[in-house]
């Protein structure tokens, strides 16, 4: 993904300009287009939508997958549902978080980003979790840690 200047998303927005309910849609072309919302456009997209300000930012805030910085080059998002805490994604956890030194749903460095996410429809491949949006099942933790250093290799050379 090329990142784009806030100028480059503006005509973007204006495509949806007076059409409100086109919302969530602006807010994902625009996240496909720069990998996230940037903040500054929020009143921009307020005022094309006839929307206020609170609306644009209780919506981006709302909805957990919605960054507004850019995210990191590698993206772990690990399922904490119920199917995948039966088959020890909790330890899995604890050995990302001790791996890789970041904490889930904490602060991302710019490198590396540790997501929570409640179900990838894998209960029967479980623990299962997304690197940069690629699935991986029956995840263990060696298993885990070449697929990250792979990850961190592509995501080095992009």
């Amino acid at each position: 993904m090329a990142p784009q200047s806030s100028e480059t998303l503006l005509p973007v927005i204006e495509r949806y300009a007076g059409k409100p309910a086109s919302l969530l849609v602006l807010l994902h072309e625009l996240q496909d287009l720069a990998g996230y919302v940037p903040s500054e456009l929020v009143p921009q997209i307020a005022s094309k939508l006839n929307l206020s300000r609170a609306e644009v930012h209780g919506v981006l805030t709302y909805y957990h997958d919605f960054r507004d910085s850019p995210p990191p080059r590698v993206v772990v998002k690990l399922c904490r549902a119920e199917a995948c805490q039966s088959m020890g994604t909790e330890a899995l956890a604890a050995h990302i978080e001790e791996h890789t030194g970041c904490r889930f749903d904490g602060k991302r460095d710019g490198a590396l980003g540790l997501e929570s996410i409640y179900c990838l429809g894998q209960c029967a491949q479980s623990p299962a979790l997304l690197i940069n949006d690629r699935l991986y099942a029956k995840v263990t933790p060696a298993k885990f840690d070449a697929i990250l250093a792979r990850a961190q290799e592509e995501g080095a050379s992009a």
